[in-house]
């Protein structure tokens, strides 16, 4: 039947109407209601990152890098882990659980067997290899040892379609926040090419075969990583050359050239790579090419991809996080980051993604610079020590090598020796403890009973050791050095992984949708809100074993 010309107008009218409102609603939600999910949310982890390096060079930074999150998004200026135990598997692990070492299993890199002894690497699984590349004893192949669910494993849970990405220089970085459901891909430091393993797929997709193909690495060859600003910028630093800077890879001086003395790419020059601005370029070159080629953001589903900058921790480790050298990186990977995000501003859309920026631990001063400055510090050697308490439990029981090894922050005892001799157990955890406190260094020392009490008990250091302490895989001696002092084996360079506030301490920064551009923040939170309060923007449960809380954005 012919419409009227009155109702033909109001159907016009109801149409045009419906049009305004669909797109006022693209641009604006309607008060009261949720603003639509980012299509991307990115992580970014910078190893190594103090939040200290960050404040103390702000003046320097580029308009748009890591100013972007301190100008224009939501920090934290307290944000610390709350476990005692500070290295790179363990921070992975909490920041897309939500959960403490105590609860992930991740209790460091690399621990002992509590009955055998053997060494256990963070994300080892012999049932699974690399893909197209060699597959080491211990190499990272699958997130097996991780006990909890990551945010990526809800959202692919809730929505199968979703696709999250953990790429890294290191295979614990890529593994562990990609989670059980992701995908991982790592930086093979023998070949020079990222590669996924078995657990995953059984081979790649056509687009990392491409671009392992055009052997991106070989292009850094004999590329010189010189000082970004004048030598009159980096005063505030410490300068080149010292004695207790570790002098292999790529020197202890700027300029450096990567391969130097080297006749063509190989593993010493891929390897080296790594702890140079060239490193974390070729991550996020990496990054770019998964993003285009997998569509991230771009296909109606909301995707989460992680991007751990390995760097940074190979500087601070080889020259301290006081040096020029590792001011001149922070300086360098701020202008990588600047041009990442105008590469997603152009891909995703600047209003369409979130971006979260973190890292793994924080680090400690060289303790020859500490010294040098009137503090307190030192290093530890790892096997004297073990021999020390050796000796004074053989003097007692008369039985040799009842302490088998130093196994993450704990000494692991033979409970096999002292049980087929009988020996009372109690007194040898006892007097080992007792010997590890006359140890110079060495803070406090918990034993089991302490460990695995559920009181509210007031000891410094305790509450954070017992966040990193997981009884199925820890000893139950734990052990705190000193302010400045480290257990280590190195004759130089630096380290990390103490309840101490300059490991502690790291950025927490966010930018993008649905984030209010509030600047800094001063309450003290933990690593342990990111999952909770990630989850909050995507409109997702918390993960199911998430200890932290949702800091609140919006």
């Amino acid at each position: 039947m012919a419409l009227s010309r009155r109702n033909l107008a109001l159907r016009v009218v109801a149409s045009l109407a419906a049009v305004l409102v669909s797109g006022c609603s693209q641009l604006a939600p309607a008060e009261g209601l949720a603003p639509a999910k980012p299509k991307l949310m990115v992580l970014l982890v910078v190893d190594g990152l103090p939040m200290r390096q960050i404040t103390q060079v702000r003046d320097q930074l580029a308009s748009d890098g890591f100013a972007r999150f301190l100008d224009r998004g939501q920090w934290f200026s307290e944000a610390h882990y709350g476990h005692g135990h500070t290295v790179t598997a363990a921070g992975h692990a909490v920041m897309l659980t939500g959960a403490y070492p105590q609860r992930t299993g991740i209790i460091s890199n690399e621990w002992r067997d509590l009955k055998t002894g053997e060494q256990v690497y963070c994300t080892q699984d012999p049932a699974h290899t690399y893909i197209d590349s060699p597959t080491p004893r211990l190499a990272g192949t699958s997130p097996r040892n991780l006990k909890v669910e990551t945010l990526g494993d809800v959202l692919r849970r809730l929505d199968p379609e979703a696709k999250v990405i953990g790429i890294s220089g290191k295979d614990r970085g890529a593994i562990l926040p990609a989670g059980h459901k992701g995908t991982a891909y790592m930086y093979m430091a023998e070949t020079g090419r990222f590669a996924s393993s078995t657990y995953y797929m059984a081979q790649h997709p056509a687009w990392v075969t491409a671009f392992n193909a055009g052997k991106p690495a070989d292009a850094f060859f004999k590329k010189t990583w010189a000082p970004l600003l004048p030598e009159a910028a980096y005063a505030r630093s410490v300068p080149d050359g010292q004695t207790w800077q570790v002098a292999t890879g790529n020197g202890n001086r700027l300029p450096a050239v990567v391969g130097d003395q080297m006749d063509a790419p190989g593993p010493r020059f891929y390897g080296n790579l790594l702890a140079s601005p060239f490193g974390d370029e070729l991550t996020l070159a990496f990054a770019r090419a998964a993003i285009e080629a997998e569509r991230l953001g771009q296909r109606g589903h909301t995707d989460i991809l992680s991007v751990s900058l390995s760097s940074h921790d190979y500087v601070n480790h080889a020259m301290g996080p006081e040096s020029r050298l590792s001011h001149d990186h922070l300086l360098h990977l701020d202008r990588h980051l600047q041009r990442f995000f105008e590469y997603l501003d152009r891909t995703i859309g600047r209003d369409a993604y979130v971006m979260a920026l973190t890292a793994d631990h924080g680090f400690a001063d060289t303790p020859e610079w500490a010294q040098s400055q009137g503090r307190q510090a030192g290093r530890l050697a790892a096997g004297p020590a073990l021999a020390s308490v050796n000796a004074a439990l053989l003097q007692r029981f008369g039985v040799p090598k009842l302490a088998r090894d130093f196994s993450a922050s704990g000494l692991l005892l033979d409970d096999a020796s002292i049980a087929s001799r009988g020996l009372p157990r109690a007194d040898v955890e006892r007097l080992a403890k007792e010997e590890l406190l006359k140890l110079p260094g060495v803070l406090a020392v918990f034993d089991e009973q302490q460990m695995r009490s559920g009181d509210a008990d007031k000891t410094p250091y305790l509450a954070a050791m017992r966040k990193s302490w997981d009884p199925e895989r820890a000893p139950g001696l734990q052990y705190v050095m000193q302010p400045g002092w480290f257990l280590s084996s190195r004759p130089g360079g630096s380290t990390h992984g103490s309840p101490h506030v300059y490991d502690t301490h790291v950025p927490l920064l966010f930018w993008g949708r649905g984030i209010s551009a509030l600047g800094a923040r001063p309450e003290r939170v933990e690593i342990a809100d990111l999952a909770p309060t990630l989850a909050g923007l995507l409109a997702l449960p918390a993960p199911a074993q998430a200890q932290g809380r949702n800091l609140q954005l919006r």
